[in-house]
């Protein structure tokens, strides 16, 4: 007779706690830990003398594998410095012992043109011959070829090996997730972190930038190559068998043709990243623009800067639009009777012409300087004129929202007792993925604590959740409404397309034009380059709605506003969560740059190792952010998942 309510009674003690058992459990545990620290000071903060020199060791090993293998690094330098020796002779510096000239800037400008016809006809060969004729016109042109000739030298090594690294991945699996791992460090360790141990190995100067941006560059095209050759349909490679294609022809005659988009995508990247690095290359001595834009910023000279930041930009551009347009390209079939590789014989044509001109006019192989202009005598005095009128007006809100907002958030992150923070993401963990999961966020962050970087990974990860809730805060909305509206949609990818084509650099011109340097200024410049994968995430999550989902929603009689928070929104989320994790990555990006202008968190650390060849301490400074992203990365995609098996997709 008993027995039903003892059943009963086991049941209801072996049942799941709810939701809010599970919160209120976790408050009191976080309660507990707090008032512990007061009496268990380590719980607080990390003893100096518990500490692993960690950093120590680093840069140890870096010096003395400098010492060992000296002969190694200088026939690397050695054999790197004769192909962008060959490109500078060609561009700037002309062959003296010769006696040949470089090319005049018509003829480079001219050929540029000539090849954006080839490649996208009239409109980009405008862009291009104007953007090329602007470095010569406002006289950038010697340090513009400077950061062209190691674009040029770059780009074949980095796809070259890219793509063998992505084909041998793409035929062994166990290589393949050996390279994915390398790939999500590379890619989610900020640029300037490849600069310390490539300083140590190599010296400063033009081949120290080549490394670094060649290693910077790589996984693109080796992500893409194993996407694209998995990506190749089993009928293809079918009828290539049935052709009696040997192994090595099923490669070059069949897979790699028709993976031949997305090889080009990889090759695009390539090149925008290699851009990218370049001029981050500068902090470590390779000359041209970035090295110019880096003295202009430090002096605060704002109007050479915008010039210098608008001639990189113009080259990112013109680099990226004529990748994508290649990309489109149909491959012409030359008609019977037509000149064979007229862009090619116009090309050669002007050079000649440049050439001999040149030989009388001067002008026409480099612009003397009282021939270039510069507009950046009004920037300053508008820059001074701001300062000095309207900085009265943006300084109490610049204090206000430090004040107010920032400060807060900082304290509160510095505040949070190191167990805190672990056991949490290791709760958030377990719940989303399992104790893999729950481990990942403990081990990585925990090397950080326990090598004596935990305040300033604490900073970075305040920079980076004010930058993120202020990106969902303000792209979410545009998202929507280029979502809703085709005209609206035109103009905010184009303005997307524009600010992912500005080198990090630039962002911070604006900002320290106006807010000078603060937290607001470090976080405006990481919100201008993170909000874009949040637009575009959103507009693409919105758009993959599925229209019967919309009209059965609309027949329910539905609201515009019911039926975005209720159906559409739900169902994009996952898009959401991508444009989220997309964002994190790119505020990380932004860490080490946002430094220049004084920041205190792991970028600044990074900045910090440089001049000494730190590497210990930039390295870990590097592989802390690259923790965070990571940490994101698969708490987010395990998220994104489990709501998709809840849709049922």
């Amino acid at each position: 007779m008993n027995s039903a309510p003892v059943s009963g009674q086991a049941v209801a003690a072996s049942a799941p706690l709810k939701g809010y058992q599970r919160l209120a459990a976790a408050l009191l545990v976080i309660a507990a830990i707090v008032a512990a620290v007061k009496h268990v000071p380590v719980l607080d903060k990390w003893p100096s003398e518990l500490v692993i020199p960690a950093r120590i060791w680093i840069t140890d090993a870096f010096a003395w594998l400098a010492q060992a293998g000296k002969p190694v690094t200088r026939s690397i330098a050695w054999i790197l410095s004769q192909p962008l020796a060959l490109t500078e002779a060609l561009l700037y510096r002309g062959f003296k012992v010769l006696g040949i000239p470089p090319l005049p800037w018509v003829a480079v400008a001219g050929g540029v043109a000539i090849l954006g016809h080839w490649i996208g006809g009239r409109k980009l060969a405008l862009l291009g011959g104007l953007a090329t004729a602007y470095l010569a016109i406002f006289g950038l042109w010697t340090e513009a070829m400077k950061t062209v000739s190691i674009v040029i030298v770059i780009v074949p090594l980095a796809v070259t090996a890219g793509f063998a690294l992505g084909l041998w991945a793409f035929r062994n699996r166990r290589f393949e997730k050996l390279l994915n791992t390398c790939f999500d460090i590379m890619q989610a360790t900020p640029h300037m972190a490849y600069l310390a141990p490539v300083v140590v190995l190599f010296g400063f100067g033009q081949v120290p930038a080549l490394i670094a941006t060649f290693i910077f560059a790589l996984p693109p095209m080796g992500r893409c190559t194993i996407l694209g050759m998995r990506t190749v349909q089993p009928d293809v490679i079918e009828a290539g068998h049935m052709s009696g294609c040997t192994k090595r022809q099923l490669l070059w005659k069949v897979q790699t043709p028709a993976a031949q988009q997305t090889l080009l995508l990889g090759v695009n990247q390539v090149v925008m990243q290699t851009l990218a690095m370049v001029v981050i290359a500068s902090l470590v001595g390779a000359a041209g623009l970035g090295q110019k834009l880096l003295f202009s910023l430090q002096q605060l000279q704002v109007g050479k800067a915008v010039e210098q930041g608008v001639a990189i930009t113009l080259i990112a551009v013109v680099l990226d639009r004529m990748s994508q347009s290649y990309m489109r390209r149909i491959p012409a079939h030359r008609e019977a009777g037509k000149i064979p590789h007229k862009h090619l014989l116009a090309f050669g044509v002007l050079v000649i012409a440049a050439v001999v001109i040149s030989r009388f006019l001067p002008a026409v192989l480099v612009l003397p300087k009282d021939l270039t202009f510069s507009y950046g005598a009004p920037i300053n005095q508008a820059v001074r004129w701001i300062s000095r009128e309207l900085f009265s007006y943006v300084k109490p809100v610049r204090d206000t929202i430090t004040i107010w907002a920032l400060l807060p958030l900082r304290d509160f992150c510095l505040w949070l007792p190191w167990p805190v923070v672990l056991g949490s993401l290791a709760a958030i963990g377990w719940v989303l993925g399992g104790l893999r999961l729950a481990l990942l966020p403990v081990a990585l962050l925990g090397i950080m604590l326990l090598t004596g970087f935990w305040t300033q990974l604490m900073l970075t990860v305040y920079l980076v959740a004010s930058t993120t809730v202020l990106s969902i805060l303000i792209g979410t909305p545009i998202g929507i409404w280029a979502a809703r509206r085709p005209f609206a949609a035109r103009i905010v990818n184009t303005i997307c397309d524009t600010l992912q084509t500005f080198p990090s650099f630039i962002y911070l011109i604006p900002v320290i034009m106006l807010f000078q340097t603060s937290d607001l200024s470090n976080v405006l410049a990481m919100l201008a380059y993170a909000t874009v994968p949040m637009i575009r995430y959103a507009q693409l999550g919105l758009k993959r709605v599925p229209q019967a989902t919309v009209e059965a929603a609309v027949a329910s009689g539905t609201t515009p506003f019911q039926r975005l928070v209720k159906v559409e929104l739900p169902i994009a989320f996952p898009e959401l969560l991508m444009g989220i994790n997309q964002t994190i990555m790119m505020a990380l990006a932004m860490v080490a740059i946002t430094a220049l202008i004084g920041s205190q968190d792991l970028g600044q650390e990074i900045y910090k190792a440089l001049p000494g060849a730190d590497t210990g301490r930039g390295l870990l400074a590097g592989l802390g952010i690259a923790f965070i992203g990571i940490t994101a990365n698969r708490f987010l995609g395990a998220w994104a998942a489990k709501i998709n098996r809840n849709l049922g997709m």
